[in-house]
């Protein structure tokens, strides 16, 4: 071995590290680093890397070099503690936590305590006053261990601990003394022999060790890919591990342990807030296994540490210029912080704090913009509960996510999967949640818990995934075995319709009635300045819709159909519809008219069918345009199969058979309409006669729609209207398709014109959405206006999925096995469907520069989506109109966004 080449380096002391290092030190260890390097209380320790977790995760085994490294730093730590991992007298012990790169709250393995032997707690425990301590804390490691290196259920030493309370008749583990926490360290070791055939380890140096591969290992755990997936996070970083000297808030009433946010993580607001816990470690707060009390409280309970804490939460508000979220430890009347980092917040405090951040000076208006997001603002804009009438409250809880959700109760996790993935809209209760949980609350509308607070795991998990959550609902007895949860005057059965709100933290039985929010009711009146008494949340989204509007490159349309979706997109901003879908016109009292055009027998019949036709369709068009006036409206020519409009054949076919069967003769309408249907079935009609086939297949179809567009244009501007009518064709292969039809459209343009006296020079342009149109792009743009890609219809074809069968056949099986992170249909896939786009832009734009190029799919409204669209050049994205505030606000992130990379480079 060259003795000139260092080994890698898998340990870094806290001094040696900073919160820019939060991919090699995880979240926690950078910002403990940072911390430390502020002069800010941490107790002393270090971290191993998530390059250590990769090549375990890789091998099996961990880096050789990692025993010794960790050996090197433990050595340190004894020396500057003047106290050894072990020893008998006043043994050093050490938590060991996990810190992956992004907050993954509860989701890996904490143990604490570690160096605890059988001899090392008498010594812990060497006067009167901390028997009972260093008993508590042995039993804390001893369950920890069991469960999070061993593999034992937790359940059993929940059990043993209930039963100890039971028999005591004992509310909490608080009360129980120094003989039974002996007693419950003896059970618990003795379970884990039952059950693993070895006992609990006496070697501090292999706890340590032990407890390390633990943590890499919870980064594959169920939990942990299941919330990786909720929340996009790729699955290959692996978490860092953090080894830091104990500090003990369970010594007695003068310690404790608490979280505490700088602004109130719900709303926004600023203040002291979160939760504090007399004579608990810090696992007890977040996992709720007692209420807490308000972290203002401890101003009583402990004027000095609350004082210190306070200076502290300032001090890392400033140097993190945002919401910070604190978790301490006070040891007898000695403040301790044990972790920072930029806290999770509901959509509804994210606008609020990017605000006050900027009003502050602390964050620049460009910055605030950064902080927010569409999925957050597509959450405020989610109806309410009307609180206006007279309705009973089930219960009364912290509300700890803010949102209306209806649904059946169960009582865990299995069950609301079960439901859900029935269609069955679903609350969780529980006493309180913990990691294990995690399905269950992704499949609920809403959580319920009747312990825990603002900063407990239900919270937490609940606000980062905008689930609505109401924690701590004191009068709720939840008993899961007997699947139910009673209060002082009702008892409520699994499967029970309730309403949570987690705004107000309320409970009520039934399905109580909805209404829309502020954030909706401002869009609907067309997002005009705000006036008092108008909520702080719309005037804070207000604000950086106008920052948003200011400096977004794209524009944004909407998908509409209707002369009302026109008039509700304009409303909501939007620059023009992108899409209307003219098939949406023929359903209704329309369909016999379509009948009659298909089951013509010559072109006389097809001619009066289309004449029949052509003024509804006129009319429709002249309110569409008379909505958008002076703005783009980008009208899609008959798109699906003509059978979609013909009765469902094997309906049809048991109508005429019954008819045989009965000796009646069958109607002659059902007969012809049955040989059509029949003529005109296909195996794969969405890769058959549709689109710009129809238009070249079936007489006067194209003509009729056109005129129907030109005769409106020509009503509108009579009407001293300006209307701004294109013409699309739809799911072009060849250009040869599109030439053929633009010298129909051409033609009859041109009749109108004559016949009008009013000119008619309208855009022809074509819809992208089959692989060959995006690969053979630069052909197709000598003889389109502009491009408009159909994303759904190209992901279908790209990937060749069906979108109408796979999501329920295959895609559940699909995301679990990572084969991809998100449904393609709701994210545009970027390394596939979006390398077409790229080329079809790229190649479009050189045969026609400055080609107007837009996306009409649902991806227009997605707001990852969004963001790629920006990158790629394209001038618009069009989408539903409810989604036209949030594509509106990820065009302005995604610009501003670009000018920093540039600024940057």
């Amino acid at each position: 071995m060259d003795p000139n080449v260092m080994d890698p380096k898998y340990v870094y002391d806290f001094a040696e590290g900073g919160r820019d290092m939060a991919g090699l030190l995880g979240g926690k260890g950078a910002n403990l680093a940072e911390m430390a390097r502020m002069g800010l209380p941490v107790p002393p320790g270090f971290t191993v890397t998530t390059e250590a977790c990769r090549v375990f995760l890789e091998t099996g085994e961990p880096p050789p070099e990692l025993e010794r490294q960790i050996g090197d730093h433990l050595a340190a730590l004894e020396r500057a503690a003047g106290r050894r991992l072990g020893q008998v007298d006043d043994p050093l012990l050490l938590s060991v936590r996990s810190g992956a790169r992004f907050s993954m709250p509860g989701m890996m393995e904490t143990i604490l305590d570690i160096g605890l032997t059988d001899l090392s707690v008498l010594g812990l425990g060497r006067t009167p006053e901390r028997e009972r301590f260093a008993w508590d804390s042995y039993r804390r490691l001893v369950q920890m261990f069991g469960t999070t290196v061993m593999g034992v259920d937790s359940a059993r030493f929940e059990s043993v601990l209930a039963g100890i309370k039971k028999q005591h008749h004992v509310p909490d583990d608080t009360r129980l003394d120094t003989c039974d926490l002996i007693r419950l360290v003896e059970t618990y070791q003795d379970v884990i022999l039952e059950e693993t055939g070895e006992e609990f380890p006496q070697d501090p140096a292999e706890q340590l060790r032990r407890a390390v591969l633990a943590v890499f290992t919870s980064w594959n755990g169920e939990r942990a890919r299941i919330y990786r997936r909720r929340e996009h996070i790729p699955d290959d970083l692996g978490t860092a591990v953090t080894i830091q000297t104990m500090v003990f808030g369970n010594l007695g009433p003068d310690s404790g342990s608490g979280v505490a946010f700088t602004r109130d993580p719900a709303t926004g607001q600023p203040g002291t807030y979160g939760d504090y816990l007399e004579n608990a470690q810090g696992e007890d707060v977040v996992a709720g296994i007692r209420n807490t009390v308000p972290l203002q409280e401890l101003e009583n309970l402990d004027p000095a540490s609350f004082a210190r804490l306070r200076d502290c939460m300032r001090r890392l508000e400033a140097h993190y210029r945002d919401l910070c979220d604190i978790e301490f430890t006070i040891e007898r009347g000695t403040l301790w912080m044990l972790q920072t980092r930029v806290g999770k917040r509901t959509s509804q405090a994210a606008f609020a704090i990017a605000g006050q951040l900027a009003d502050e000076g602390l964050i620049s208006p460009t910055e605030a913009l950064a902080r927010v997001d569409g999925e957050g603002l597509a959450r405020l804009m989610f109806p309410r509960f009307d609180t206006s009438g007279t309705r009973e409250v089930l219960a009364r809880g912290i509300p700890a996510s803010p949102g209306a959700a209806v649904g059946a109760v169960v009582f865990d996790s299995a069950e609301a999967v079960r439901r859900s993935a029935g269609g069955e809209k679903v609350v969780l209760v529980r006493q309180e949640t913990n990691p294990d949980d995690l399905p269950g609350m992704i499949a609920a509308e809403a959580v319920l818990t009747s312990r825990g607070g603002k900063t407990s795991h239900a919270a937490v998990v609940a606000r980062g995934m905008g689930k609505v959550c109401v924690c701590g609902a004191e009068d709720l007895t939840v008993d899961p075995g007997g699947r139910l949860f009673s209060t002082p005057s009702v008892t409520v059965r699994e499967g029970t319709v309730v309403s949570v709100d987690g705004s107000e933290g309320l409970v009520f039985l039934g399905a109580a009635p909805l209404v829309d929010s502020p954030v909706m009711r401002y869009f609907e009146d067309g997002g005009p300045p705000p006036r008092e008494p108008a909520p702080q949340v719309v005037r804070d989204v207000h604000r950086l819709m106008g920052q948003a509007d200011a400096a977004r490159r794209m524009e944004v349309r909407a998908n509409a159909d209707t002369p009302e979706d026109a008039a509700r997109a304009r409303r909501f901003g939007a620059q023009g519809i992108g899409l209307c879908r003219t098939e949406h016109m023929f359903l209704g009292d329309r369909r016999p008219l379509v009948e009659a055009m298909i089951l013509a027998h010559d072109d006389e019949e097809r001619e009066a069918a289309l004449n029949a036709l052509l003024p509804l369709q006129r009319e429709d068009f002249i309110g569409i345009l008379e909505a958008m006036d002076g703005l783009p409206v980008t009208i899609r020519l008959l798109d699906p199969p003509l059978h979609e409009f013909l009765p469902d054949l094997t309906e049809l076919s048991v109508r005429v058979a019954r008819h045989d069967a009965q000796g009646r003769s069958p109607d002659p309408h059902d007969s012809e309409l049955l040989a059509a249907v029949t003529r005109m079935h296909e195996a794969n009609p969405m890769l058959g006669l549709r689109g710009v086939r129809l238009g070249l297949v079936v007489p006067g179809l194209v003509a009729m729609q056109v005129r129907a567009v030109a005769e409106a244009v020509v009503a509108r501007k009579r009407a001293g209207g300006d209307p701004r009518a294109e013409i699309m064709v739809p799911l072009v292969d060849a250009v040869e398709e599109l030439r053929l039809v633009r010298a129909e459209v051409d033609r009859v343009l041109e009749r109108v014109s004559a016949g009008t006296g009013v000119t008619l020079d309208r855009p022809v342009g074509t819809m992208i959405e089959l692989p060959r149109a995006a690969l053979t792009a630069g052909r197709i743009a000598e003889d389109a206006h502009f491009f408009s890609f159909g994303t759904n219809d190209l992901t279908q074809t790209t990937w060749g999925f069906s979108c109408d069968d796979v999501e329920a056949a295959f895609f559940p099986a699909y995301l679990d096995k990572g084969v991809f992170q998100t449904s393609p249909f709701e994210t545009i896939d970027r390394e596939g469907v979006g390398r077409l786009i790229r080329i079809a832009v790229a190649e479009g734009r050189a045969t026609r520069p400055g080609l107007k190029i837009g996306v009409c799919g649902e991806h227009g409204g997605d707001p990852a989506s969004v963001r790629f669209f920006h990158e790629t050049g394209l001038d618009y994205v069009s989408c539903s109109p409810f989604r036209v505030p949030v594509a509106r606000l990820e065009a302005g992130r995604a610009a501003l966004d670009a000018t920093e990379a540039r600024a940057s480079t």
